[in-house]
This record gives C-alpha cells, structure tokens and sequence, in this order.
C-alpha cells in the first residue's frame, strides 16, 4: 500500500468494488502472462548464445518489452491500492480487503472469477488460512 492511511471495508463496500477490482485484476493476471512469456523468450534465446558477445538485438526488443510489461502491471497495482485493496497473487488473482471482526483487524479474501467475497483471513495466515464467512460474521460481527 502506498503512504495513505488503510481503508476498512465492510462487506458491502468491498463487495461493491469487486466489478472494478475484478477488470483490473484481470488487466494485470493477462499482462503477467505475456511478462512470463517474454522472460522465457530472453532464457531460450540467451541459452541458444551462450558465449556470445552480450545481448542480440532479440534479446534487448524482448527486456524493453518487459520493462514496459511491468510498468502497466505495477500502474495497475498502483489503481487496486488506490481502492484500498491489497493485491496478493498475480497466478490466482487475489486481493484482500482490511475489514474488523470482533475489534481485530483480517482481511476480507477474493480471487479473481469469484462473484462476491465469501471468505476472510487472518492478516498473518494468508490464502491457506481462508476461512467461508458465515452469517453470524456477515449479520454482525464484521465491520
């Protein structure tokens, strides 16, 4: 996140912002495929010259392109913090959202495909520590 104060969402709000999210998070899972795929094109080309006198000029089309790759990926990145939201998995797509439960501070937890939120996370256990929200959290507890 950038120098700005965290944003807390409630479920509704982070809900509301998952159509936007969802474009941009698309935006950067598609441009991280293309990055991977021109970082592979430089290794195979790199190892078919090895010894060779520094970069072909292949090899230095392919790192222009994917420095300018990386800077769309990082300016979309940059839009998801704007929101609020935190961008945690380029291959699944993921993004969480500071809420509260019970005065403590978790993470709301959507992956790109999903419809809505429907789970949440402790802020130190991660994807693997996804938990369904229940009613109980979604009628109450959270905020």
């Amino acid at each position: 996140m950038t120098d700005t104060a965290v944003k807390y969402f409630t479920l509704a709000e982070a809900n509301a912002a998952v159509p936007y999210v969802s474009r941009i998070v698309q935006d950067i899972v598609n441009e991280y495929q293309q990055w991977r795929d021109c970082i592979f094109q430089y290794e195979v080309i790199a190892a078919e010259s090895e010894g060779g006198e520094g970069e072909t000029d292949e090899q230095v089309a392919l790192r222009i392109h994917v420095d300018e790759i990386a800077q769309r990926i990082n300016v979309f990145i940059d839009e998801l913090s704007k929101v609020g939201c935190v961008f945690k998995g380029f291959d699944g797509g993921l993004v969480d959202f500071y809420s509260r439960l019970n005065g403590r501070d978790i993470f709301l937890c959507w992956k790109l495909g999903e419809a809505e939120i429907c789970h949440w996370h402790e802020l130190d256990t991660g994807f693997a520590g996804r938990q369904p929200l229940v009613p109980e959290l979604v009628n109450g507890e959270l905020t």
